[in-house]
């Protein structure tokens, strides 16, 4: 099969999903002896345009898993705008160290829904962007290395393609299952849905930086301490202040937090499909 581009395509509020993908993307490049590029769809302003790909692009597509699924607001943006032209391509989902549940299987399907043809996929374990000790520091070298060999196996199965392959099978269930439901320390559902980003206002520099890098563009550059919009929960605006001045404090979701430190500390391994 002959590709001419490999492209990083991927929505990562905090960056560790466009990481996995870049490097994916780039190991099968250089493989295959093309260039990268890369679509970033995280910020508003990227996602005003629909994006078209064509048959010779082999394309690393990438989000975070939420509650076990794809990103439940940016779903409909990947349904309406992504035009596959007969691409190769290969759906990546990073998760916290959890599970992803059916994250992977509604990537797959999706895409191929948008006329990509999906030969391969993978789950890799990242940071949590609720704790600082789950996941820590992932993808580390270990997780990087692993990306990297799976980027040279996907190169050597395009290079064997001489017809184009069924779905790639990965894991999950079909029909898809529930989004997960959060927990708190009491086995109890916790339900945070409202909870939105407070600020220090004695570490706040007024800056901005929180409100250029909400991927719901909801953080008021003027007021960052107000939150106009819709709260996904992201993290970017608390893991990207350079004063330490955001944080959440609403009780259902501290504990939360709380329960998932307690159970989810273990090394969560890659699962690739291919």
């Amino acid at each position: 099969m002959d590709i001419s581009c490999v492209k990083a395509v991927f929505y990562s509020p905090t960056g560790n999903t466009g990481k996995t993908a870049v490097k994916i993307a780039e190991k099968a490049a250089e493989n295959l002896g093309v260039d990268t590029l890369t679509v970033d769809f995280t910020l508003p302003g990227c996602r005003k345009e629909k994006n078209i790909f064509r048959s010779s692009d082999l394309v690393i597509f990438g989000t975070p898993v939420y509650a076990g699924r794809v990103p439940n607001k940016i779903l409909p943006y990947i349904q309406s705008s992504f035009s596959g032209g007969g691409a190769l391509a290969v759906p990546l989902v990073t998760f916290g160290n959890r599970n992803f549940d059916d994250a992977l299987v509604e990537l797959r399907n999706e895409l191929e829904k948008n006329d990509f043809h999906t030969i391969a996929g993978a789950a890799f374990a990242a940071a949590h962007v609720f704790s600082d000790i789950i996941a820590a520091g992932r993808p580390d070298e270990k997780d990087i290395s692993a990306a990297q060999k799976f980027a040279e196996d996907i190169a050597e199965k395009v290079r064997k393609m001489r017809s184009m392959p069924a779905p790639i099978a990965v894991r999950g269930n079909q029909p898809l299952g529930p989004y997960y439901t959060p927990l708190g320390t009491d086995g109890k559902p916790a339900v945070f849905l409202k909870a939105k980003p407070k600020t220090d206002p004695d570490r706040c520099s007024g800056c901005g930086i929180c409100a250029e890098v909400c991927p719901m563009g909801s953080v008021n550059r003027s007021v960052p301490s107000e939150i106009n919009g819709i709260c996904i929960k992201c993290q970017a605006c608390v893991k990207k202040c350079p004063e330490k001045a955001k944080y959440f404090d609403d009780p259902a979701f501290l504990s939360h937090i709380a329960m998932l430190e307690k159970n989810y500390l273990r090394r969560a391994v890659p699962e690739i499909f291919i």
